[in-house]
């Protein structure tokens, strides 16, 4: 063995490993966190007894009309999500302040639709009574699994580029599809009331 006295020196300790690439296992958390967050709602839904009523608000003539009101608030927020990650993913002209408005809507969209989703578990339970009921209970499940693993891919580092706009595209449409079977049934059959 031949030494080369003119070689650099290491630090000790010595650098550590090369830098590994994207490791599919990571993306298991995510994934079995949204499967027990939408596997969880459904089965709470369904084994629970329905309360007929969670809440009610002052000024509303019924639960169904908060309910449709609260929702077409946070989906009039959620329009905000596509547009603004547009301007961050600089595909659309935007101001500096995108970011802040993409974070706050979602925030404030998420927190609006908690209250109808606890009514629509307590009050409602699991339906499946016809089809447009049963998606809504679906894709209402469905919608919080898939919030809950955007929140924790927002957490790692290093993701393919096309995942975050891949998963935030699904819980847009996923939750347009809720507010579609909810929100804006109630409002054609019953009217645009309070």
């Amino acid at each position: 063995m031949t030494v080369d006295p003119n070689a650099a020196t290491q630090g000790f300790p010595g650098p550590g490993p090369a830098p590994r690439g994207p490791r599919p296992a990571r993306y298991l958390v995510p994934a079995l966190v949204a499967a027990a967050v939408a596997l969880g709602l459904g089965a709470y839904g369904r084994v629970h007894d329905p309360a007929g009523t969670a809440f009610n608000l002052a000024g509303f003539s019924s639960t169904g009309a908060v309910k449709s009101w609260l929702a077409s608030a946070a989906m009039l927020l959620a329009l905000a999500q596509p547009v603004s990650a547009l301007m961050l993913y600089g595909k659309l002209p935007g101001p500096a302040w995108a970011g802040g408005l993409h974070r706050w809507s979602g925030r404030a969209a998420f927190l609006i639709a908690v209250p109808v989703a606890v009514h629509c578990l307590y009050a409602l339970g699991w339906q499946t009574y016809e089809t447009r009921v049963m998606w809504h209970s679906v894709l209402g499940c469905f919608f919080f699994g898939a919030f809950s693993a955007k929140m924790l891919l927002l957490r790692w580092e290093r993701l393919p580029g096309w995942l975050l706009p891949l998963v935030g595209g699904l819980v847009f449409a996923v939750l347009t599809v809720v507010w579609l079977t909810s929100a804006l049934w109630f409002f054609r059959t019953f009217g645009v009331t309070t």
